[in-house]
């Protein structure tokens, strides 16, 4: 009887952890909603008592005085490290408004949401093998999505890094799709970032035939080849240091006399919370290191011991001084 008792507990909590991150998706959508997802929503609350549960607990927190507190002192530093100082015996509500409003806009771009077959949260890699046997790795932050048929081999990447190996098919190419770019390849191993609005294409192995969606300007990448798309086109060829700039692939991350703020910039990629340097005398300082990109906050630490910085830690950020 008593183990009959217990067993639906797990079940009750991963219906609740649904039901939230459900309530976190529809704060977004009524912020603007039309008749339709009006109709939704309020069909999604009759459909279980813990929607409902859900959306007013994310509802109450959302709207509570932490959240309102931490939302504005982020975007001033010197107001955010103090309002810190003043909240140090909180730290619980802190970290609590910090991971919602991190759960809200790590993917706040609901069509991504919606669009995306793999989503991978910040820290997570994801291993994925399509349907015509290539094998893509998606890295931190990724949202992506794959069509491959008789038709068509078509791959999007919304956000996000991807490193594709690509199986040989003499009919049909696989064509990916991100953002200012299109990249058709048959048989190759390469990587692809898309963030901001700027790709970035490298190539292993074999050739990545390339397009710009801006004005269709064509260009063929080969294996050891590197380049940046952004807003206005392609930019010049570089050479491809795959030591360092496919690291990530091997769980790693490895930085050759790179300034300290774009270290961290990278780390925070991985890490689930902000990392900020409040100490601009250390923003230029080269660093060259080999890392597990799995454990930013002990990469920071060990930056921070080694640039005799002084570091601050709280939920869901750190702060280098």
């Amino acid at each position: 009887m008593t183990d009959n008792h217990r067993s639906p507990a797990p079940a009750q909590a991963q219906d609740a952890a649904t039901a939230m991150d459900q309530a976190l998706d529809w704060l977004i959508v009524l912020g603007k909603p039309d008749e339709e997802q009006t109709r939704q929503f309020q069909a999604w609350l009759d459909a279980d008592p813990l929607n409902a549960q859900a959306f007013a607990k994310a509802q109450a927190l959302w709207d509570g005085p932490q959240v309102a507190q931490c939302a504005q002192n982020l975007a001033v530093l010197p107001a955010k490290v103090t309002l810190l100082r003043r909240l140090h015996p909180h730290w619980k509500p802190l970290a609590t408004a910090a991971v919602l409003i991190l759960g809200l806009f790590s993917f706040s771009n609901l069509p991504v949401r919606l669009q995306a077959d793999h989503l991978t949260v910040v820290g997570e890699r994801q291993r994925l093998q399509l349907e015509d046997g290539s094998k893509v790795l998606l890295n931190t932050s990724t949202a992506f999505s794959s069509t491959i048929n008789d038709q068509q081999r078509i791959a999007r990447l919304y956000q996000g890094e991807a490193f594709f190996e690509v199986q040989a098919n003499r009919s049909q190419p696989l064509e990916i799709d991100a953002g200012p770019v299109k990249a058709s390849v048959h048989d190759t191993a390469f990587a692809v970032r898309y963030l901001d609005g700027v790709a970035q294409v490298r190539v292993q192995r074999g050739d990545v035939d390339l397009r710009a969606t801006r004005d269709n300007a064509r260009l063929r990448l080969s294996a050891g080849e590197s380049i940046r798309i952004g807003p206005n086109g392609f930019d010049r060829p570089t050479k491809l240091d795959a030591a360092t700039e496919l690291a990530w692939v091997q769980g790693r991350l490895v930085f050759e006399n790179c300034p300290l703020n774009q270290v961290l910039a990278e780390l925070g990629r991985y890490y689930p919370g902000w990392i900020i340097n409040n100490n601009e005398q250390l923003a230029n300082v080269a660093v060259t290191g080999n890392y597990r990109l799995d454990q930013p906050l002990d990469v920071v630490r060990s930056l921070a011991h080694i640039t005799s910085a002084k570091l601050q830690e709280y939920p869901a950020l750190v702060i280098l001084n």
